[in-house]
């Protein structure tokens, strides 16, 4: 069982679209997947049809486990634990809880049937994200292909190498991903350049495009897997996914 964290602390660089549609398409290859929403936006959550009150708040402060919050989406072997905004809540609520860092690690223990765990993190740094690093076997990074794509990033993999040296040293950078990119647009070229120069060894060779279905799906409730599997954006997630099982 692989378990991934999809972080990076800037919005809308395509955290939870790329936990929805990597998760699916490691569906359709044969896996069982399951996200877990670590944002209290719930917008993966919500992007696969699921309305929960109960959530992943709840296994956090101790009143349920985590394997009694997974449940079905509309695809077979793919699975999520919810969340809502009562998430919002955690951080304050466990502040003075011993090895609250990994709250999240010991919950996963009883997570067996799993071939991959993708955990969408919020867009911050904080208690949740520390908590999906700390229980993480590696990181994916989304980041957008804009002006200030790189800002932050150096930010990131210094938080990522402070959880390896005091948490979890077999931590690993699984890739930086890059979204929303227009290989008719300059500076998409340009922000790939970049971060093909600085970050050589990480950067996936799939590229996820702006893509008209992508952004439809969620509203449906669906990944963009089961809304057009035939969009460029399904094919790319679906070209991601070819390269994480074979660096498994």
């Amino acid at each position: 069982m692989r378990t991934i964290a999809i972080t990076n602390q800037k919005g809308g660089v395509g955290k939870t679209t790329t936990a929805i549609n990597l998760g699916a398409s490691l569906a359709v290859f044969g896996k069982r997947v399951l996200i877990i929403d670590m944002d209290p936006q719930g917008n993966a959550t919500s992007g696969l049809g699921v309305e929960k009150d109960i959530c992943v708040y709840h296994a956090l402060i101790g009143k349920r486990t985590l394997k009694s919050l997974i449940t079905p989406t509309e695809m077979e072997n793919l699975f999520i634990v919810p969340s809502n905004i009562s998430l919002i809540g955690a951080e304050v609520e466990l502040s003075h809880k011993k090895n609250k860092e990994r709250i999240l690690k010991e919950l996963l223990k009883d997570i067996k049937d799993f071939d991959y765990i993708l955990i969408d993190c919020p867009p911050s740094l904080g208690f949740l994200t520390i908590n999906a690093l700390v229980a993480a076997n590696s990181v994916l990074v989304p980041v957008q292909c804009e002006y200030f794509a790189m800002e932050g990033l150096a930010q990131l993999l210094h938080t990522i190498n402070l959880v390896k040296k005091t948490f979890n040293p077999t931590l690993k950078i699984e890739g930086i991903l890059l979204t929303m990119h227009d290989k008719r647009n300059n500076l998409s070229k340009q922000v790939e350049m970049e971060l093909k120069r600085h970050f050589p060894k990480y950067i996936f060779k799939t590229l996820i495009p702006r893509n008209v279905r992508l952004s439809e799906a969620p509203s449906f409730g669906k990944s963009a897997i089961t809304y057009d599997i035939k969009c460029p954006g399904s094919k790319s997630y679906l070209s991601l996914a070819k390269e994480v099982l074979r660096y498994a």
